[in-house]
Protein backbone atom coordinates (compact mmCIF):
# COMPACT_ATOMS: atom_id res chain seq x y z
CA UNK A 1 0.00 0.00 0.00
CA UNK A 2 1.36 3.43 -1.01
CA UNK A 3 1.10 6.13 1.67
CA UNK A 4 1.72 9.83 2.10
CA UNK A 5 1.92 12.21 5.07
CA UNK A 6 -0.46 14.97 6.14
CA UNK A 7 -0.42 17.47 9.00
CA UNK A 8 -3.89 17.33 10.53
CA UNK A 9 -5.88 18.71 13.45
CA UNK A 10 -8.36 16.28 15.03
CA UNK A 11 -10.47 18.71 17.10
CA UNK A 12 -11.35 22.41 17.07
CA UNK A 13 -8.42 24.45 18.36
CA UNK A 14 -6.18 21.39 18.49
CA UNK A 15 -2.54 20.98 17.58
CA UNK A 16 -1.14 19.57 14.36
CA UNK A 17 -0.04 15.96 14.18
CA UNK A 18 1.71 14.19 11.34
CA UNK A 19 -0.01 11.01 10.13
CA UNK A 20 0.23 8.65 7.19
CA UNK A 21 -2.70 7.94 4.90
CA UNK A 22 -3.28 5.74 1.89
CA UNK A 23 -2.68 7.62 -1.37
CA UNK A 24 -6.10 8.56 -2.84
CA UNK A 25 -7.13 8.31 -6.48
CA UNK A 26 -8.55 11.39 -8.25
CA UNK A 27 -12.18 11.18 -9.32
CA UNK A 28 -13.67 12.52 -12.54
CA UNK A 29 -12.66 16.15 -13.10
CA UNK A 30 -9.98 15.93 -10.40
CA UNK A 31 -6.19 15.68 -10.25
CA UNK A 32 -3.75 14.46 -7.65
CA UNK A 33 -0.98 16.93 -6.91
CA UNK A 34 2.45 16.20 -5.48
CA UNK A 35 2.76 19.16 -3.13
CA UNK A 36 6.08 21.02 -3.25
CA UNK A 37 5.17 24.02 -1.08
CA UNK A 38 2.18 25.36 0.87
CA UNK A 39 1.94 28.78 2.46
CA UNK A 40 0.33 29.22 5.87
CA UNK A 41 -2.42 31.84 5.84
CA UNK A 42 -4.14 33.41 8.85
CA UNK A 43 -7.42 32.21 7.33
CA UNK A 44 -6.32 28.63 8.02
CA UNK A 45 -7.25 29.38 11.64
CA UNK A 46 -10.91 29.63 10.57
CA UNK A 47 -10.91 25.91 9.81
CA UNK A 48 -8.55 24.83 12.60
CA UNK A 49 -10.90 26.50 15.08
CA UNK A 50 -14.12 25.45 13.29
CA UNK A 51 -15.16 29.10 13.10
CA UNK A 52 -17.43 28.42 10.12
CA UNK A 53 -20.14 25.82 9.69
CA UNK A 54 -19.46 22.49 8.04
CA UNK A 55 -15.87 21.92 9.19
CA UNK A 56 -15.27 18.16 9.45
CA UNK A 57 -12.41 16.80 11.55
CA UNK A 58 -9.71 15.76 11.11
CA UNK A 59 -8.86 18.94 9.20
CA UNK A 60 -5.93 19.28 6.79
CA UNK A 61 -5.68 23.03 6.04
CA UNK A 62 -3.70 24.77 3.34
CA UNK A 63 -4.91 26.93 0.45
CA UNK A 64 -1.60 28.30 -0.86
CA UNK A 65 -0.54 25.11 -2.59
CA UNK A 66 2.09 24.70 -5.29
CA UNK A 67 3.15 21.41 -6.82
CA UNK A 68 3.00 19.14 -9.85
CA UNK A 69 0.10 17.15 -11.29
CA UNK A 70 0.93 13.47 -10.80
CA UNK A 71 -2.33 11.78 -11.81
CA UNK A 72 -5.40 12.79 -13.82
CA UNK A 73 -8.98 11.81 -13.12
CA UNK A 74 -11.38 10.97 -15.95
CA UNK A 75 -11.98 13.83 -18.37
CA UNK A 76 -9.20 16.09 -17.10
CA UNK A 77 -6.88 15.47 -20.04
CA UNK A 78 -9.57 16.82 -22.35
CA UNK A 79 -9.35 20.14 -20.51
CA UNK A 80 -5.68 20.69 -21.31
CA UNK A 81 -3.99 19.35 -18.18
CA UNK A 82 -1.16 16.82 -18.23
CA UNK A 83 0.86 14.85 -15.71
CA UNK A 84 3.86 16.98 -14.73
CA UNK A 85 2.13 20.36 -15.07
CA UNK A 86 3.21 22.85 -12.42
CA UNK A 87 0.12 24.23 -10.69
CA UNK A 88 -1.23 26.13 -7.71
CA UNK A 89 -4.47 25.75 -5.78
CA UNK A 90 -5.63 28.72 -3.71
CA UNK A 91 -8.57 29.93 -1.65
CA UNK A 92 -10.59 29.39 -4.80
CA UNK A 93 -10.62 25.61 -4.74
CA UNK A 94 -13.37 25.18 -7.30
CA UNK A 95 -16.98 26.25 -7.82
CA UNK A 96 -20.29 24.45 -8.20
CA UNK A 97 -20.92 25.76 -11.72
CA UNK A 98 -24.68 25.98 -11.36
CA UNK A 99 -25.59 28.54 -8.67
CA UNK A 100 -26.78 31.99 -9.74
CA UNK A 101 -23.34 33.58 -9.28
CA UNK A 102 -21.60 30.84 -11.27
CA UNK A 103 -24.17 31.20 -14.05
CA UNK A 104 -23.26 34.89 -14.12
CA UNK A 105 -19.57 33.96 -14.40
CA UNK A 106 -18.70 35.37 -10.95
CA UNK A 107 -17.13 32.17 -9.66
CA UNK A 108 -15.27 33.59 -6.65
CA UNK A 109 -18.58 34.31 -4.92
CA UNK A 110 -20.02 30.89 -5.74
CA UNK A 111 -22.65 29.95 -3.18
CA UNK A 112 -20.92 26.58 -2.74
CA UNK A 113 -17.31 27.73 -3.07
CA UNK A 114 -14.85 24.90 -2.45
CA UNK A 115 -12.07 26.13 -0.16
CA UNK A 116 -9.20 23.69 0.49
CA UNK A 117 -9.15 22.76 4.16
CA UNK A 118 -12.91 23.20 4.33
CA UNK A 119 -14.48 21.48 1.31
CA UNK A 120 -11.62 18.97 0.97
CA UNK A 121 -8.15 18.31 2.39
CA UNK A 122 -5.71 21.13 1.76
CA UNK A 123 -1.99 21.39 1.13
CA UNK A 124 -0.50 20.71 4.58
CA UNK A 125 0.42 17.39 3.03
CA UNK A 126 2.71 15.62 0.59
CA UNK A 127 -0.18 15.06 -1.83
CA UNK A 128 -3.71 16.37 -2.33
CA UNK A 129 -6.72 15.92 -4.58
CA UNK A 130 -8.23 19.03 -6.22
CA UNK A 131 -10.85 19.75 -8.90
CA UNK A 132 -9.24 20.82 -12.16
CA UNK A 133 -11.12 24.15 -12.27
CA UNK A 134 -9.09 25.18 -9.19
CA UNK A 135 -5.74 24.87 -11.00
CA UNK A 136 -3.58 27.78 -12.12
CA UNK A 137 -0.41 27.25 -14.18
CA UNK A 138 2.85 28.35 -12.60
CA UNK A 139 5.12 30.39 -14.90
CA UNK A 140 8.61 28.98 -15.43
CA UNK A 141 10.13 32.02 -13.72
CA UNK A 142 8.48 31.24 -10.36
CA UNK A 143 9.58 28.54 -7.95
CA UNK A 144 6.98 26.52 -6.05
CA UNK A 145 7.89 28.40 -2.86
CA UNK A 146 7.22 31.72 -4.59
CA UNK A 147 4.06 30.51 -6.34
CA UNK A 148 2.25 29.01 -3.33
CA UNK A 149 1.63 32.31 -1.48
CA UNK A 150 0.50 33.90 -4.76
CA UNK A 151 -2.58 31.64 -4.70
CA UNK A 152 -4.08 33.55 -1.76
CA UNK A 153 -1.98 36.41 -0.36
CA UNK A 154 -0.81 37.38 -3.84
CA UNK A 155 -4.07 37.19 -5.74
CA UNK A 156 -6.03 38.87 -2.95
CA UNK A 157 -3.81 41.97 -2.96
CA UNK A 158 -3.23 42.03 -6.73
CA UNK A 159 -6.90 41.58 -7.55
CA UNK A 160 -8.00 43.96 -4.79
CA UNK A 161 -5.93 46.68 -6.43
CA UNK A 162 -6.71 46.00 -10.07
CA UNK A 163 -10.45 45.84 -9.37
CA UNK A 164 -10.38 48.99 -7.26
CA UNK A 165 -11.14 52.49 -8.51
CA UNK A 166 -7.43 53.42 -8.57
CA UNK A 167 -5.77 54.38 -11.85
CA UNK A 168 -2.05 54.79 -12.66
CA UNK A 169 -0.71 57.88 -10.94
CA UNK A 170 -3.30 57.74 -8.14
CA UNK A 171 -2.24 57.69 -4.51
CA UNK A 172 -2.77 54.27 -2.92
CA UNK A 173 -2.12 53.39 0.71
CA UNK A 174 -1.54 49.83 1.96
CA UNK A 175 -2.37 49.14 5.61
CA UNK A 176 -0.07 46.49 7.07
CA UNK A 177 3.30 45.10 5.99
CA UNK A 178 2.71 41.43 6.78
CA UNK A 179 2.09 38.45 4.53
CA UNK A 180 -0.44 40.34 2.39
CA UNK A 181 0.79 43.90 2.83
CA UNK A 182 4.38 43.35 1.70
CA UNK A 183 3.01 41.99 -1.57
CA UNK A 184 0.36 44.72 -1.81
CA UNK A 185 3.03 47.43 -1.69
CA UNK A 186 5.02 45.75 -4.46
CA UNK A 187 1.93 45.39 -6.67
CA UNK A 188 0.85 48.97 -6.06
CA UNK A 189 4.25 50.28 -7.13
CA UNK A 190 4.32 48.04 -10.22
CA UNK A 191 0.83 49.22 -11.22
CA UNK A 192 2.03 52.80 -11.29
CA UNK A 193 0.48 54.11 -8.08
CA UNK A 194 2.05 56.62 -5.72
CA UNK A 195 2.33 54.14 -2.88
CA UNK A 196 2.00 54.78 0.86
CA UNK A 197 2.84 52.00 3.32
CA UNK A 198 1.16 52.16 6.73
CA UNK A 199 2.41 50.04 9.62
CA UNK A 200 3.28 50.14 13.31
CA UNK A 201 6.67 51.49 14.38
CA UNK A 202 9.42 53.63 12.83
CA UNK A 203 11.66 50.59 12.35
CA UNK A 204 9.54 49.41 9.40
CA UNK A 205 10.17 52.55 7.34
CA UNK A 206 13.36 51.20 5.76
CA UNK A 207 11.68 47.94 4.79
CA UNK A 208 8.76 49.83 3.24
CA UNK A 209 11.15 51.87 1.11
CA UNK A 210 13.14 48.73 0.24
CA UNK A 211 10.05 47.15 -1.38
CA UNK A 212 9.27 50.34 -3.26
CA UNK A 213 6.93 52.48 -1.13
CA UNK A 214 7.16 56.20 -1.86
CA UNK A 215 5.95 57.17 1.61
CA UNK A 216 5.75 55.54 5.03
CA UNK A 217 3.23 56.32 7.78
CA UNK A 218 3.94 55.10 11.29
CA UNK A 219 0.55 54.51 12.91
CA UNK A 220 2.13 54.74 16.39
CA UNK A 221 3.76 58.14 15.86
CA UNK A 222 0.99 60.10 17.59
CA UNK A 223 -0.23 61.70 14.37
CA UNK A 224 -3.55 60.15 13.32
CA UNK A 225 -3.19 58.02 10.19
CA UNK A 226 -5.98 59.90 8.43
CA UNK A 227 -4.24 63.21 9.12
CA UNK A 228 -0.95 61.83 7.75
CA UNK A 229 -2.70 60.69 4.58
CA UNK A 230 -4.39 64.06 4.10
CA UNK A 231 -1.02 65.75 4.49
CA UNK A 232 0.06 63.81 1.41
CA UNK A 233 -3.04 64.95 -0.46
CA UNK A 234 -5.43 62.15 0.53
CA UNK A 235 -5.52 58.55 -0.67
CA UNK A 236 -7.58 57.61 -3.71
CA UNK A 237 -7.65 54.01 -2.49
CA UNK A 238 -6.66 52.34 0.76
CA UNK A 239 -5.97 48.60 0.59
CA UNK A 240 -6.54 47.35 4.15
CA UNK A 241 -4.58 44.12 4.62
CA UNK A 242 -4.22 44.20 8.41
CA UNK A 243 -6.85 42.12 10.19
CA UNK A 244 -7.76 44.89 12.61
CA UNK A 245 -11.05 46.74 12.24
CA UNK A 246 -9.88 49.84 14.11
CA UNK A 247 -6.72 50.13 12.02
CA UNK A 248 -8.77 49.88 8.84
CA UNK A 249 -11.36 52.42 9.96
CA UNK A 250 -8.62 54.84 11.06
CA UNK A 251 -7.75 55.42 7.40
CA UNK A 252 -11.24 56.39 6.25
CA UNK A 253 -10.94 60.14 6.86
CA UNK A 254 -7.63 59.99 5.01
CA UNK A 255 -9.37 59.17 1.76
CA UNK A 256 -9.72 61.81 -0.91
CA UNK A 257 -13.26 62.68 -2.07
CA UNK A 258 -14.77 59.61 -3.76
CA UNK A 259 -11.92 57.55 -2.36
CA UNK A 260 -12.34 53.84 -1.71
CA UNK A 261 -11.41 51.68 1.27
CA UNK A 262 -10.84 48.13 0.00
CA UNK A 263 -11.05 45.64 2.86
CA UNK A 264 -9.18 42.34 2.53
CA UNK A 265 -7.97 41.88 6.13
CA UNK A 266 -10.37 39.68 8.11
CA UNK A 267 -11.59 40.63 11.58
CA UNK A 268 -14.75 39.58 13.40
CA UNK A 269 -15.03 42.93 15.21
CA UNK A 270 -17.23 45.69 13.72
CA UNK A 271 -15.55 48.60 11.97
CA UNK A 272 -16.16 51.94 13.76
CA UNK A 273 -17.41 53.97 10.79
CA UNK A 274 -20.23 56.50 10.70
CA UNK A 275 -22.49 57.25 7.72
CA UNK A 276 -21.43 60.90 7.98
CA UNK A 277 -17.82 59.90 7.14
CA UNK A 278 -19.01 58.26 3.94
CA UNK A 279 -21.67 60.67 2.75
CA UNK A 280 -20.01 64.08 2.85
CA UNK A 281 -16.97 63.12 0.74
CA UNK A 282 -18.76 60.38 -1.24
CA UNK A 283 -16.37 57.74 0.10
CA UNK A 284 -16.94 54.01 -0.25
CA UNK A 285 -16.02 50.82 1.62
CA UNK A 286 -15.64 47.68 -0.45
CA UNK A 287 -14.91 44.07 0.54
CA UNK A 288 -12.76 41.90 -1.73
CA UNK A 289 -12.60 38.07 -1.58
CA UNK A 290 -9.43 36.76 -3.31
CA UNK A 291 -9.80 35.56 -6.92
CA UNK A 292 -10.42 32.64 -9.27
CA UNK A 293 -7.81 30.28 -10.69
CA UNK A 294 -7.46 32.57 -13.74
CA UNK A 295 -6.93 35.53 -11.40
CA UNK A 296 -4.20 33.53 -9.63
CA UNK A 297 -2.56 32.82 -12.98
CA UNK A 298 -2.75 36.53 -13.89
CA UNK A 299 -1.16 37.34 -10.52
CA UNK A 300 1.73 34.95 -11.06
CA UNK A 301 2.38 36.16 -14.61
CA UNK A 302 2.35 39.80 -13.46
CA UNK A 303 4.69 38.88 -10.60
CA UNK A 304 7.10 37.13 -12.94
CA UNK A 305 7.05 40.10 -15.33
CA UNK A 306 7.75 42.65 -12.58
CA UNK A 307 10.06 40.49 -10.46
CA UNK A 308 7.68 40.50 -7.49
CA UNK A 309 8.23 37.70 -4.98
CA UNK A 310 6.89 36.92 -1.50
CA UNK A 311 9.38 36.91 1.35
CA UNK A 312 9.18 33.47 2.89
CA UNK A 313 10.39 31.27 5.73
CA UNK A 314 10.61 27.58 4.82
CA UNK A 315 9.65 24.95 7.39
CA UNK A 316 9.39 21.18 6.83
CA UNK A 317 5.94 19.59 7.03
CA UNK A 318 6.77 17.73 10.23
CA UNK A 319 7.12 21.12 11.98
CA UNK A 320 3.71 22.38 10.86
CA UNK A 321 2.57 23.14 14.42
CA UNK A 322 5.64 25.30 15.08
CA UNK A 323 5.20 27.20 11.80
CA UNK A 324 1.45 27.71 12.37
CA UNK A 325 1.98 29.08 15.88
CA UNK A 326 4.68 31.45 14.65
CA UNK A 327 2.23 32.79 12.06
CA UNK A 328 -0.53 33.13 14.65
CA UNK A 329 1.84 35.06 16.94
CA UNK A 330 2.50 37.57 14.17
CA UNK A 331 6.19 36.64 13.99
CA UNK A 332 6.31 35.35 10.40
CA UNK A 333 8.63 37.28 8.05
CA UNK A 334 6.62 37.37 5.92
CA UNK A 335 5.01 34.10 4.83
CA UNK A 336 5.57 30.76 6.49
CA UNK A 337 5.78 28.04 3.81
CA UNK A 338 5.68 24.29 4.45
CA UNK A 339 7.75 21.96 2.30
CA UNK A 340 7.49 18.15 2.19
CA UNK A 341 11.09 17.32 3.08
Amino acid sequence: MSTYRVAQVTAAGGTFELVEREVPQPGPGEVRIAVEACGICHSDAIFVNAAVPGVMFPVVPGHEVAGRVEELGAGVGDRGWQVGDRVTVGWFGGSCGYCTQCRKGDFIVCERLKVPGWAYDGGFAEKMIAPCDALARIPDALSAVDAGPMACAGVTTFNGLRRSSARPGDRVAVVGLGGLGHLGVQYAVAMGFETVAIARGPEKADFAKQIGAHHYVDSTSGTPVAEALQALGGADVVLATAGNSEAMAATLDGLAPRGQLVVIGADAEPMPITPFQLIMAARGVHGHPSGTAQDVQDTMEFSALHNIRPMTELVPLDRAEEAYQKMMAGKARYRMVLTPG
